[in-house]
């Protein structure tokens, strides 16, 4: 039977992957695509750094133009990240009659109507499961196999960096800075960690889930998010007291008024399969109005799981699946209109976990407690621990009397809305007694 060749644009990491994987798992993917596949080219800048796979001879090149002009390659992964060149480099194959399979979620979160557009209008396709959650197949889950059900909600931890820090400073107590330094050593990490603790890979991620299981276009960068850099060792303690872990948790959430987008660090209560998720790995809960509830779980990153979900793709559009679900599911699209509007962040209700640093004097309670009633905002549970020195000296600008220490006081709300708890927050950080710093969870239970 007559093979199939395809091309590897980007020798990174993914594209070490899934070199190997074609090159010593041939016969495997040959019964899975129904003929051999060939890979004929492996296309990167930098022909000469050294590399964790060995290519034959004359497969690694520096010239895409071999792999546009050549009619006998049908599909290229293309594996580069960013947004540039990548994006121009994928118009450009698109352009040349090539299908496309892609890991890069920040190329798809930034671009992706103009991109599947050009390539619905050119006939080809473009495959994305790598894009989302590793290893994890959630792009064809919710895609294919739920596509009998309106999506009702998902909630996800799509960043296993943020979530091996957070393990490690909820089961060893290691200090924010020392965990990071830790993940950068195990390799979870780049050296700039920005884009996964402060939220930004996860609110990429979620865009595109977000698209897929609604039909929302809504940019990344307008998905609210708090990264993990302002939580410390003291709250995962308090939220064990309470019975949660803590997560970076991204949420996307039908209701009345609108799609619920966000993501923050989430206290999760203790049990549920969500909190229960350890290291560097992801989870994704998702709830159909059919199935009810369905959960992925497994590493969302890494060479080998993120090149078996690129070569499953490569496998789908050789045989021809991808081009019927591309066509089909009509995702990302400039001339479309858009189906769904996210709601207004400030009325989105939930319960929280404010901690704030305040000094022990009398009447403390009772003004932050004003402040909150004040905003509609009543108090489920509390904890405040005494300052190890006492006193009795009075404020000299006319507050609370004042002890000699300071103290963590941690607040349960009830259910409020996100524009009343933000606006309490303000408020009680202006009172002469609170110091800076503090902190503001989302609680799911």
């Amino acid at each position: 039977m007559q093979s199939v060749k395809v091309a590897i644009v980007g020798l990174g990491t993914i594209g070490s992957g899934v070199a190997r994987l074609l090159l010593q798992q041939g016969d495997r993917i040959a019964r899975h695509a129904g003929r051999p596949v060939e890979l004929a080219y492996v296309v990167d800048k930098d022909t000469r750094r050294e590399r964790n796979v060995t290519l034959p001879e004359g497969l690694l090149i520096d010239d895409l133009d071999r792999v546009i002009h050549d009619p006998e390659v049908k599909a290229v992964v293309q594996v580069i990240g960013g947004v540039e060149p990548a994006r121009s480099i994928m118009l450009r194959l698109l352009e040349g009659g090539k299908d496309i399979v892609t890991a890069n979620k920040a190329l798809l979160a930034e671009c992706g109507p103009e991109l599947f557009d050009r390539a619905r209008q050119l006939g080809r396709s473009i495959a994305f499961e790598a894009s989302v959650g590793g290893g994890i197949p959630i792009i064809t889950g919710i895609g294919q196999c739920l596509s009998a059900n309106q999506i009702e909600s998902i909630h996800a931890i799509l960043n296993g960096t943020s979530n091996f820090i957070l393990t490690e400073m909820d089961q060893k107590g290691t200090e924010y800075a020392n965990a990071v330094a830790e993940a950068q050593h195990r390799g979870y990490a780049e050296a700039d960690p920005t884009m996964d603790v402060d939220g930004s890979d996860a609110a990429q991620k979620l865009s595109i889930l977000a698209q897929l299981a609604f039909g929302a276009r809504v940019n990344w960068r307008a998905i609210p998010r708090i990264g993990i850099d302002t939580v410390q060792v003291v709250d995962l303690r308090f939220a064990r007291q309470f019975g949660y872990h803590v997560k970076l948790l991204a949420v996307a959430e039908m209701v009345p008024e609108g799609l619920e987008l966000h993501v923050a660090p989430t206290l999760v209560r203790h049990g549920t399969p969500l909190a229960e998720v350890r290291g560097a790995y992801n989870a994704i809960r998702v709830v159909g109005d059919a199935v009810g509830k369905v959960f992925f779980h497994g590493l969302g990153a890494g060479q080998n799981p993120t090149a078996s979900a690129v070569v499953a793709d490569l496998i789908d559009t050789i045989v021809g699946r991808t081009a019927i679900t591309f066509k089909n599911l009509d995702l990302w699209s400039d001339v479309r209109e858009e189906q769904v509007s996210p709601r207004d962040p400030a009325k989105i209700p939930g319960r929280f976990y404010l901690r704030f640093h305040v000094d022990d004097c009398l009447g403390a309670m009772a003004e932050i407690a004003g402040v909150l009633g004040g905003c509609g905002i009543s108090i489920a549970s509390l904890i405040q621990h005494e300052a190890p020195e006492q006193g009795s000296d009075p404020k000299p600008n006319g507050g609370p009397k004042s002890n000699s220490g300071t103290v963590p006081l941690v607040i349960m709300t009830h259910n409020a809305r996100e524009g009343d708890i933000r606006r309490a927050v303000e408020q009680i950080e202006a009172l002469p007694f609170v110091h800076p710093g503090s902190v503001r969870l989302r609680v799911r239970d």
